[in-house]
């Protein structure tokens, strides 16, 4: 499926608003525990898609058996890679949390292998695999040398997170058949995560002892809620309808340059070398996983 103009300038437009997601979150928890961030973020960005869904006179998509559907795709898609996210972002900085997350299609393709029959293993796919778990040795590496316990246990929590998202990839393809827009099921998950934080927040934050944060991080929440979920959804779906699946994921190739870019002029954030190395081979992955390298290579042979 062929990506017109509009189609890229939204995916570079979804990068950035992606990438800010981890940028804002930052700032946020500095002075915000995760869990609060989390059901702040999935709280804030429900609201938001009620009132699109009014304003386009759609209905909810509460009926039924889909409160148990919307719970476990909230829990895989939201609840467990936010929370991880967010708390790893406090030992490790934002640009390295956007690469290790860019590993997300890598876990998706291997879960996809193990529980759906049409989505079976290929050459390529291997070949991604393969460059991308390089990439991630080279990345965890140093860490395991040095015996730098935090940051090492920030990136592992990363890993989890992308493998939660490569669960609610292949989770998430009943919403198809269901009959519900794309607002709908965005609304749908984002609201039953809202209501599983409640009582974890309540248990492990305790937010009435909290206090009040600063306007910057006000401001974080506000635009991690408004700008990279709920905006960042609308423009998602937007693309998968145009532009496909396939190219839709490239977006996982630019959002580390938006999150490392946005760490290192706004937050003082640095990263070695060989934390650009493994986003490299990580980067080589999704091309040779996207298959279209190999495609223009065979081409050009015949």
């Amino acid at each position: 499926m062929r990506m017109t103009y509009q189609d890229w300038g939204l995916l570079f437009l979804l990068s950035i608003l992606w990438g800010g997601a981890f940028f804002f979150a930052a700032v946020a928890v500095r002075e915000l525990p995760p869990l609060t961030v989390v059901i702040s973020r999935t709280a804030i960005a429900a609201l938001v898609l009620a009132v699109i869904l009014r304003l386009r006179s759609e209905g909810w998509p509460f009926t039924g058996r889909m409160f148990h559907t919307f719970f476990i795709m909230g829990l895989l898609n939201n609840l467990l890679p936010f929370s991880l996210l967010f708390w790893a972002q406090t030992m490790i900085p934002s640009g390295l949390a956007s690469i290790l997350n860019a590993t997300t299609p890598i876990f998706s393709i291997i879960v996809a292998h193990f529980l759906l029959t049409d989505e079976r293993m290929a050459l390529n796919k291997v070949i991604g695999i393969v460059f991308g778990f390089v990439g991630v040795i080279i990345l965890l590496g140093g860490n395991l040398l040095n015996n730098q316990g935090f940051a090492l246990t920030g990136m592992l929590a990363c890993l989890g997170a992308a493998l939660s998202y490569g669960f609610a990839a292949t989770y998430g393809r009943r919403f198809k058949t269901m009959g519900f827009s794309a607002t709908q099921v965005a609304f749908g998950q984002l609201t039953a995560t809202t209501f599983m934080m409640v009582p974890v927040v309540f248990m492990f934050d305790k937010p009435w002892s909290l206090q009040m944060p600063s306007l910057s991080v006000i401001a974080a929440i506000l635009m991690l809620a408004i700008v990279s979920t709920a905006l960042a959804y609308i423009i998602f779906f937007r693309l998968l309808a145009s532009a496909g699946a396939v190219n839709t994921a490239l977006v996982t190739l630019l959002i580390p340059v938006s999150a490392i870019l946005l760490g290192v002029l706004f937050l003082d954030e640095s990263l070695a070398m060989r934390h650009y190395a493994g986003m490299m081979l990580i980067a080589a992955a999704l091309l040779a996983i996207d298959g279209r390298v190999f495609s223009f290579i065979n081409g050009r042979k015949q």
